[in-house]
Formats: C-alpha cells, sequence, structure tokens
C-alpha cells in the first residue's frame, strides 16, 4: 500500500501547477490532502476518477480556507467526516477512511503563526486531538495517521532551531504535546527508517528559502506499532512544487 500525505495550499492553484500529472506519475493507493481551500464542486472530480480514485471531501464551512479530503484507489468499508465537534469539523480539519483492519486518518491540524487567538485555538486542538487519538487507538489499533501538524518535533526537524524557539510550530508547548502523542503510542514513521538531518516538507516563500533547503518538518504519517513493523519506506517527495509544502510517501506490506 502507498499512502502520500500532502498540504497543496489549495487545489486549484496546485492544478494549475500541474499537480494532476505528477498525482498520475506518482500513482498513490491513497492520498490525504489538506488545505484544499474549496468546495468538491468547485473542482472537476473527473480528474481524479479518470485516474481510478474516489474522492472524499470535507471542506471548512467559510470559503477558500482549510479543508481535507481522501483519494483513494481502495474502496473504503467507511469514511468518517470530522471527530464530531463543530469547532473543528467547521473548519473540515480531519476525515478518515476505514479499510479492514487499518483506518487512515487525514488531519489539518490549525497554525498559530497569525497571533495569540489562533494559537490559544491551537492548544485548545491539540488537547482534544489527543483525547481523540486514545479513543481510536483503543477502536482502531492498525492506524496511519497523517498530514500537516503545524509542528517540529524535534531540533533535527527545522533548520535554524535557536532562532526559531520563540515561533509558532516549535514552541516548547507544542514540542512537548509531539513527545506526548508519539508516547502515547504514535511513531514517526519518517524517522523509524531516516535518522538523518536537513530533511524538511514546508519552506516558507521568502528569502528563496526553498532553494537553500532552509525549511521545516511539519508533515508527519504517524503509525502504531501494528502499522511500524510493516513500513517498507518512508520518504519526502522534495520534486513535487505545486506547494510551499511538498507530499510525504509511505509505503507498507
Amino acid at each position: 500500500m502507498r499512502v502520500v500525505s500532502y498540504n497543496v495550499n489549495g487545489i486549484r492553484a496546485a492544478l494549475k501547477k500541474g499537480f494532476s500529472d505528477w498525482l498520475a506519475a506518482t500513482d498513490p493507493d491513497i492520498i490525504g490532502l489538506q488545505e484544499v481551500k474549496c468546495l468538491d464542486n468547485q473542482i472537476d472530480r473527473t480528474l481524479f476518477e479518470d485516474m481510478g480514485y474516489q474522492v472524499f471531501w470535507h471542506p471548512a464551512v467559510k470559503k477558500g480556507y482549510s479543508g481535507v479530503a481522501i483519494l483513494s484507489k481502495i474502496v473504503p468499508d467507511h469514511v468518517e467526516y470530522g471527530m464530531g465537534y463543530s469547532l473543528y469539523d467547521d473548519e473540515g480539519r480531519i476525515i478518515r477512511a476505514d479499510y479492514g483492519d487499518i483506518s487512515f486518518i487525514n488531519t489539518y491540524f490549525p497554525s498559530g503563526t497569525t497571533g495569540d487567538v489562533r494559537q490559544e485555538f491551537k492548544y485548545r486542538f491539540l488537547d482534544d486531538i489527543y483525547g481523540y487519538s486514545q479513543d481510536m487507538v483503543r477502536e482502531k489499533p492498525n492506524l496511519i495517521w497523517s498530514g500537516d501538524y503545524n509542528i517540529c518535533h524535534k531540533p533535527i526537524d527545522i533548520h535554524n532551531p535557536v532562532s526559531n524557539k520563540n515561533s509558532s510550530g516549535f514552541l516548547p508547548e507544542e514540542r512537548a504535546w509531539m513527545d506526548k502523542f508519539t508516547n502515547s503510542g504514535f511513531d514517526d514513521s519518517f524517522r523509524l527508517v531516516n535518522p538523518d538531518p536537513h530533511h524538511y516538507t514546508w519552506w516558507s516563500y521568502r528569502a528563496n528559502a526553498r532553494a537553500n533547503n532552509k525549511g521545516w518538518r511539519i508533515d508527519y504519517h504517524m503509525t502504531t506499532p501494528s502499522i511500524s513493523r510493516r513500513v517498507k519506506r518512508a520518504a519526502i517527495l522534495t520534486a513535487a512544487k505545486h506547494s510551499d509544502h511538498c507530499p510525504i510517501l509511505l509505503e507498507i506490506d
């Protein structure tokens, strides 16, 4: 099974940059998209359906904002839209697809970069999503929890940890949450196979950051131990340039 996660920063913008050709060439079985920023009737679904994908869309209520989607060549047994909490579901933060005994959860975590109000919202989300994750582990023990977490976990995951120590996305409280989350039964699948530095998934549009590889690793495929044992490959697909993020790939037996 080949699973991809990709914050496209607007699917319509990404399509204009060749996203559909890239998707056809990459050919994942499942791809979770974050920040689709549109309703499903605002795109041509046949672009994906003609490639063999079923399309599951969970947009935000606010137009042009947030939203997640799953494109799947494997027919899921069930798709769950949201987590049953309108505060987050109205922002299109989470969608889950169940495949036999495996569940794929695609999540777009809030950013706190616009100020204190949204940072507090992010902390509230982290508290609530942690509780939700513990319920999910008990209910669905074979989990792939993918998406844009908007947090760099460790200094190795950010190009300049010293200058960014007070930046949203690398704050001590956020990193402590990642410690708690991973200690509760989730593995960072990329670090299972690649301990090396200088691997990032997001770059600022400023100061030629991507060309200079001054980035942040904030996109993850988190896996429960039963899935972690089946990981064949975990990679960051930096050649894809349809967004300020790049996609991440997970292959499991």
